[in-house]
């Protein structure tokens, strides 16, 4: 039921802080000391998103009748595809005349006025900004900024093994940056006096192994003195067509043996959506393997160190610059681009591979086809499987474990 004035002042302090709703979002949280605080729920992404939420301060100073009103603005600002506690802090940094001081203040000031009404995907620049860039440098003053500090940011991302995910990170500070030129902040762009090339190079973008290399590639993998675990890992990554961080993260919770699938849950999504993983027989054979291999662990790929944490993200990354592999250049991520090549070239259905690659589509097409093609993906991956051991076991015969024929025909 709606709060009411008589209602808001009979609401008594506990041991806890209790929450009493209003509709729409708006709650008031009435705390231990006896203060009662205006504040709304919301998501930005629509259900399925992650809760945020926003404080608008205590009552009786600000009333019900403004607390709704307050409601009724965020809600607007929602439709409007904008973040109203992004919109609040960007606010506050003007008000207290911080919004040029700070690259953090600035930079939440521009998201809230160009990112969040402009980018198709803004929350994969908030990711950016608040995982490697802020930390960095968001206590330095925009103007203050040199290239040296751009260069620390990128490299730290590259050292994780993921030197295009460092060149996504240049070049959103270098947006950021003409942002601020353009508002007449700062006169000189850091980022955009990085060229691209020093950082990462586009070309494993272009990537996709042939039939002929994928079965030396793997080969190499498993002749090699890298971990069984990693071999098994790399080896799910061609088949599964989910990115290393989905495979990294993985939690043994997520697989379903008797129905052979796997769950990834939607807060490890690019796209923020649960993707469902049909297992091809090999697949299962290769969990299984690493289910016995892991213990104890939650993880499917526990650390070395301790069973409590999953491998870090540039170990994959590592077992595959150690290898004397004789194929051209690439990137783990052009094992994506290898398998969706390959099954185009052999005439799946486009949706079919999309969908596996958990990539959404846009526009009426994507408004439309909201079809899963679970049975059809899962008979494709199977087909990719058994190719995949086709291309192993041609020209030389090399023992995997049993993933191959003598499992299928178990």
């Amino acid at each position: 039921m709606a709060l009411s004035d008589t209602k808001l002042q009979r609401l008594q302090a506990k041991a806890r802080a209790y929450q009493v709703a209003d509709g729409g979002g708006l709650y008031v949280e009435v705390q231990p000391t006896g203060k009662k605080v205006w504040r709304m729920q919301y998501r930005l992404g629509g259900r399925g998103s992650k809760k945020e939420r926003v404080t608008l301060g205590e009552y009786p100073g600000h009333t019900l009748a403004q607390a709704r009103l307050w409601r009724e603005q965020c809600r607007a600002l929602l439709a409007h595809g904008r973040s109203p506690a992004a919109a609040k802090q960007a606010e506050k940094a003007v008000q207290a005349g911080r919004a040029t001081d700070t690259v953090a203040a600035f930079a939440n000031l521009w998201y809230a006025d160009v990112v969040s009404r402009t980018n198709s995907e803004p929350r994969n620049i908030r990711r950016v900004l608040d995982k490697d860039v802020l930390p960095a440098i968001g206590d330095k003053p925009v103007a203050e900024v040199t290239i040296p500090d751009i260069l620390a940011i990128t490299d730290a991302v590259k050292a994780r093994g993921a030197d295009q995910m460092a060149l996504q990170t240049r070049n959103v500070i270098k947006r950021l940056y003409a942002y601020a030129i353009a508002r007449g902040k700062t006169q000189f762009n850091p980022a955009a006096a990085i060229e691209a090339r020093f950082i990462a190079t586009a070309r494993s973008r272009d990537v996709a192994l042939s039939q002929a290399e994928i079965g030396k590639l793997l080969r190499s993998i498993y002749q090699s003195s890298i971990r069984r675990p990693y071999k098994l890992a790399l080896h799910l990554l061609v088949l599964c067509m989910v990115r290393k961080g989905e495979l990294i993260g993985a939690r043994w919770e997520e697989i379903d043996f008797d129905k052979a699938e796997w769950l990834i849950p939607a807060e490890r999504m690019k796209k923020d959506k649960p993707h469902l993983v049909p297992l091809s027989k090999q697949a299962v054979a290769m969990f299984e393997e690493l289910k016995g291999l892991a213990g104890h662990s939650h993880w499917v790929l526990p650390s070395r160190n301790t069973w409590k944490e999953p491998i870090a993200h540039s170990t994959l990354n590592q077992a595959i610059r150690s290898l004397e592999l004789g194929i051209r250049d690439f990137v783990i991520h052009d094992f994506r681009r290898t398998a969706s090549t390959q099954l185009h070239e052999a005439g799946f259905n486009s949706d079919w591979i999309e969908k596996a690659l958990a990539h959404e589509q846009k526009g009426v097409r994507g408004v439309y086809n909201k079809a899963e093609y679970l049975t059809q993906r899962r008979e494709m991956l199977q087909w990719w499987a058994d190719l995949v051991d086709a291309q192993i076991e041609e020209g030389r015969k090399v023992v995997i474990g049993r993933f191959g024929k003598a499992f299928q025909a178990a």
